[in-house]
């Protein structure tokens, strides 16, 4: 699902004709209502999902073959996105493949090297779960 996402103004253009739309046969609706049918044509849950979308585009575009870099669990890492799957709350699921394998266990008496990680990121490039020292579990650089 990649919907290319109207302005914040174009949406709210949106719900004034279909108010005006559903009042021409006989249907009276709320500004509230018609903001939420915007939200559920473009394929999300409610307007206060889609608004910060709107206001807020997401920089980067997920696409898979892109170069990135960031960290996970507070490790420097390359790779190339493998796998981006976007969900309809403006999260998207992402499998990297790294340059190089990170260790994904801070104890010096063993290691589980990775080089394939998934996590799901927001429109700013992180993921909601956060360590113990409250870091993203990854985070990617924009």
């Amino acid at each position: 699902m990649n919907v290319k996402l109207p302005t914040l103004s174009e949406a709210k253009t949106q719900a004034k004709h279909i108010r005006a739309q559903l009042a021409d046969q006989g249907e009276k609706i709320g500004h509230a209502q018609s903001l939420e049918r915007v939200a559920h044509g473009l394929g999300y849950r409610d307007w206060n999902t889609l608004s910060p979308l709107l206001e807020n585009p997401p920089i980067l575009e997920w696409i898979v073959g892109n170069r990135i870099t960031g960290q996970f669990l507070s490790q420097p890492f390359a790779g190339s996105i493998v796998a981006a799957k976007p969900s309809a709350d403006g999260w998207t699921h992402l499998t990297l493949d790294l340059d190089e394998p990170v260790d994904v266990v801070t104890f010096d008496s063993f290691s589980n090297m990775r080089k394939r990680i998934r996590g799901v990121v927001g429109p700013k490039g992180h993921t909601a779960e956060k360590t113990s020292d409250g870091q993203p579990h990854l985070q990617i650089d924009l």
